[in-house]
């Protein structure tokens, strides 16, 4: 697709030239210090409306569909709506199928992933990686996931995953998505961090691959305004959920949509139809020399995501956060750093002088001798209350110290990474409580006795 149009652009600036008087919201009317708010505006007439769109927002999402091959719809509240429209869409499928609103997730979920579970009232089963992975990580085996649903006695609705995760492993989500289509199982991916995918020479795009949705911030890894999400239908899914797909983002959706991340999502289609792909190929081709010139150097590099970088620094003598402070000293701030791993994300068209000089800095350390200790493996803990009977009971604050016998009422983990230690409504034991502690964090909310 070239010269792709960019209606809802369009439209904007013709009415921020057109010296309208603004007698509607928002309230600053076109002017003010940021000097973006010309081109921030309601729904004025001809503007369309994100959900029930049929003009000029609906014209631009049918391009991003063209562009993604799939059902797109738009995002202003970033893949955090998105992730709560798929689970309120796979309820709608087991309340037509009457079937019982059971879903299995891979342990990793982020936490949105859990305050949409007791929105819905769905009940949980989590399914876990390897013993060796830590709990950013969730490595799900095609196999075993097929006996799984072969031994249910009840089978799930849908499986929730996560890929790329946090750290940048990507699943096997053909061998994945064919067994659950085997057992009649949706495949539900959050794809946030993996908006790119698609425009790699070979899609890696979750609804290429047979997920049947997913959903991907844009912002993570397009040039879009944050915020800005897609969510994905397959193109062969269910009539009856493509008909409910709006209806379902407008349920956890403000109905005051940002026209400035609309924007910003319109014209990143003429970004994807035009450019992306040339400057992926040229961004990974670099990523993958610089990893294997930081592996010789002693680095460790993990995980398998192409626009990824994600180091694991302590085979060089250093935590990451140690890693990171020597960075922002030198001018570069990465996305993520916690005593194991280094999180950095480049654009879609990174330079050569930005990798270079992020080698440089890397490189200007001293090795020193291995850290060997190793990151707590993600808590087997018992489970006491559904996730939504915790996270809606009355809670209190305590010490971590003071938590063992205890029960989670709502996540404690910041953002990022947003990955739950422990889920709401199960019992803290003693490593889950060391594992807290060795994220840092020092209060958890628990239900009160």
């Amino acid at each position: 697709m070239k010269n792709v149009k960019t209606p809802i652009c369009d439209f904007v600036n013709r009415y921020a030239k057109s010296n309208t008087e603004r007698w509607h919201m928002p309230g600053h009317k076109g002017a003010g210090t940021l000097g973006v708010e010309a081109f921030d505006i309601t729904e004025v007439a001809g503007a369309d409306s994100l959900y029930e769109a049929d003009g000029i927002i609906r014209e631009s999402e049918e391009i991003a569909s063209t562009l993604f091959d799939a059902h797109t719809f738009y995002s202003t509240e970033g893949s955090s709506q998105c992730i709560r429209a798929m689970l309120y869409l796979a309820l709608l499928k087991a309340r037509n199928e009457k079937k019982p609103p059971l879903v299995w997730a891979a342990r990793n979920a982020h936490k949105t992933f859990l305050s949409a579970v007791a929105l819905l009232d769905i009940d949980v089963e989590w399914l876990y990686g390897s013993d060796k992975e830590n709990y950013l990580s969730c490595t799900l085996c095609p196999t075993e996931i097929e006996q799984a649903l072969k031994n249910a006695d009840v089978l799930p609705i849908a499986v929730y995953l996560t890929s790329p995760d946090y750290l940048g492993n990507i699943a096997d989500i053909s061998a994945l998505a064919a067994v659950c289509h085997r057992y009649g199982v949706l495949l539900l991916v959050d794809c946030a961090h993996g908006a790119y995918l698609k425009f790699l020479p070979t899609s890696l795009y979750p609804t290429d691959l047979g997920a049947d949705m997913c959903c991907s911030s844009a912002h993570k890894t397009l040039p879009v305004l944050t915020g800005g999400a897609y969510l994905h239908l397959a193109k062969n899914v269910d009539t009856n959920l493509l008909s409910a797909a709006k209806d379902a983002l407008a349920l956890f959706g403000s109905t005051s949509p940002s026209y400035l991340i609309l924007q910003s999502l319109d014209a990143a289609n003429a970004y994807l139809a035009e450019e992306c792909r040339e400057n992926l190929i040229r961004a990974t081709a670099r990523l993958d020399e610089l990893k294997v010139h930081l592996q010789s150097s002693g680095y460790t590099c993990v995980g398998n995501e192409p626009l990824k970088i994600t180091l694991a620094p302590k085979s060089f003598g250093y935590t990451g956060t140690e890693i990171a402070t020597h960075l922002r000293e030198n001018g570069i701030e990465c996305e993520f750093a916690d005593n194991d791993f280094v999180v950095l994300m480049p654009d879609t068209d990174v330079g050569t002088n930005e990798l270079a000089h992020l080698e440089m800095v890397l490189t200007s350390l001293s090795k020193r001798e291995p850290i060997t200790n190793t990151p707590p493996t993600p808590a087997k803990v018992e489970r006491v209350m559904r996730v939504r009977e915790a996270l809606l009971s009355p809670a209190k604050t305590v010490a971590v110290e003071d938590s063992i016998g205890r029960i989670l009422a709502s996540p404690s983990v910041s953002c990022p990474p947003a990955v739950p230690i422990v889920v709401c409504g199960e019992r803290i034991d003693a490593a889950a409580a060391e594992a807290f502690a060795y994220y840092g964090i020092e209060k958890l909310r628990v239900v009160k006795e």
